[in-house]
């Protein structure tokens, strides 16, 4: 055959020797018998508060609002593998007898180390080695100054886990590093190691290889596999318009890092989008449709084909008009409000004499659901207005719209004196930072993340993501629920307000919310 022609060419056997040198050296590392080796690397090392230096516009998390003794905060997120192949045991750490209990030492120049959580270890029983209080026999997780002394943690082959590290001072041009000594191995930065034989290695093989991909050049294209995590095709998601702004951000997100991968968004509203799922799943006869509805709390109505997948905690928010001087509302007045009891916002302290106008939101939205199921526990009234300015009949009193998303409500609550609505969080919170609304504490509680950890906030819900049967396990649409349960969809959906049940410090919050539905 002509290919095998090719490849027996003497000059292409050079070149294939060249390959087979290239790995050879750079799997050296890695294959030496008896080796055992820890490798770390910094998966983040961020600034969170920069008020501390020179210039016009600082960020600071509000987190920190309160914390001033935090000033110049940064976040690590450390990862920490046995990437060798063999197991380490405790009795592998070399330490001195008066630092027994020490396994391994993170250093962070010129900074102090606040607080440490561990997170995202490879089996739980890693957490049993690390604890954050320990004992005489495990201190566990000890901080002092810029460092965090670690316990000598056994790992299996493949074993990691992560440290998340608060941290002040401004140290964060000098790069984090974990030194300690381990018998027949060694500790290293994966990220900077480099070794000057194999550079030249792969420098030659990189050479001699040239000469091979020239005939196999067209093949290697076109058989060249997809990144890990990665699928082909199509998939459109539909729903949640209060979750739009995250599956927009997490679909660009997917189909930069995986070619082939088109995701379209298409948000309606929770009940039509789950009504479009059905639809879709109908009419595939049996096959799979390439749809994901996103639902703010449980939808579908018991429909069996329906697979819940729990995504998030969303967190909601009262609006009012710039010209509504209430900061607070107690449950008692919003329910005045919605019921057309309270028709004029001087029927309130400090209200000003303005008619209220309900900007609301149609039957089928799942924020409307929340609303109506955590706040008012009861339904809205009727419709009464199309404008959400003036009443449709002379006989109506109360002025109520019913609008199709969550920007259309903010659009309008900013235009319209005297107007109150209801959106997602973040959403509500860049529409207020154009100072045309603001947003309303409920019985005193502030909507917040924090808030609804601890139980004290009640206008949140879960957020679901559903599909039509069970996903087959190498669809876009599996592979897109793993892409947002892993690091980067997790990161992109706190960065829009809400909380990642897929993270290990929120499972527990997320699980009680979903047992109170």
């Amino acid at each position: 055959m002509k290919w095998l022609e090719q490849l027996t060419a003497p000059e292409n056997l050079l070149a294939l020797l060249g390959v087979i040198v290239t790995l050879g050296g750079l799997s050296y590392e890695r294959l030496i018998p008896g080796r055992k080796r820890i490798g770390y690397r910094v998966q983040m090392d961020t600034l969170i508060d920069d008020s501390t230096l020179d210039g016009p516009v600082h960020q600071r998390l509000r987190m920190l609002e309160n914390t001033p003794d935090l000033a110049g905060a940064s976040l690590v997120l450390l990862r920490i593998e046995n990437d060798g192949f063999r197991s380490l045991d405790a009795d592998d750490y070399i330490t001195a007898p008066a630092t027994n209990h020490r396994g391994l030492t993170a250093t962070f120049p010129n900074r102090i180390v606040r607080d440490v959580a561990v997170t995202e270890p490879s089996h739980p029983d890693l957490l049993r080695h690390l604890p954050q209080h320990g004992t005489p026999e495990n201190p566990g997780l000890v901080c002092e100054g810029n460092e965090i002394s670690l316990p000598r943690v056994p790992l299996n082959k493949g074993d990691h886990f992560k440290l998340l590290v608060l941290l002040t001072g401004a140290g964060t041009d000098k790069p984090p590093h974990v030194g300690g000594r381990i018998k027949e191995g060694r500790i290293r930065n994966n990220e900077k190691f480099r070794r000057p034989s194999n550079r030249m290695l792969g420098l030659i093989g990189s050479l001699l290889a040239l000469l091979i991909l020239q005939p196999f050049g067209t093949q290697l294209l076109r058989d060249d596999p997809l990144p890990r995590g990665c699928a082909e095709g199509n998939l459109t998601i539909v729903g949640s318009t209060a979750f739009k702004p995250v599956t927009q951000e997490v679909g660009a997100a997917y189909q930069g890092d995986c070619r082939g991968a088109q995701v379209t968004v298409e948000a309606q509203g929770s009940g039509r989008g789950t009504k479009t799922l059905i639809d879709a799943g109908e009419a595939a006869k049996g096959g799979f449709p390439a749809y994901l509805a996103f639902s703010d709390g449980p939808d579908g109505d018991g429909n069996p084909q329906l697979k819940e997948h729990l995504v998030a905690l969303s967190v909601f928010s009262v609006v009012v008009n710039k010209d509504i001087r209430v900061s607070d509302l107690s449950l008692e007045d919003l329910r005045g409000l919605y019921s057309g009891r309270i028709t004029n916002w001087n029927q309130l302290p400090d209200g000003p004499d303005l008619p209220v106008r309900l900007v609301s939101r149609d039957a089928k939205s799942g924020t409307r659901g929340v609303f109506e199921n955590r706040v008012l526990g009861g339904n809205e009234i009727s419709r009464t207005s199309d404008n959400c300015r003036t009443p449709k009949f002379a006989r109506d009193h109360v002025i109520r719209c019913e609008l199709d998303s969550t920007g259309e409500v903010l659009k309008k609550v900013a235009s319209s004196p005297g107007a109150i609505g209801y959106a997602e969080l973040h959403s509500a919170e860049e529409s207020a930072r154009e100072g045309a609304l603001h947003l309303v504490a409920l019985e005193g509680r502030k909507p917040s993340i924090d808030a609804v950890r601890e139980r004290t906030y009640s206008f949140w819900e879960p957020e679901y993501a559903y599909t039509y049967t069970a996903p087959p396990p190498n669809s876009l649409t599996s592979k897109f629920l793993d892409y947002l349960a892993g690091d980067t969809g997790r990161n992109l959906v706190e960065k829009h307000g809400h909380l990642p049940c897929s993270a290990a410090e929120n499972q527990r919050a997320c699980q009680l919310a979903v047992g109170r539905r």
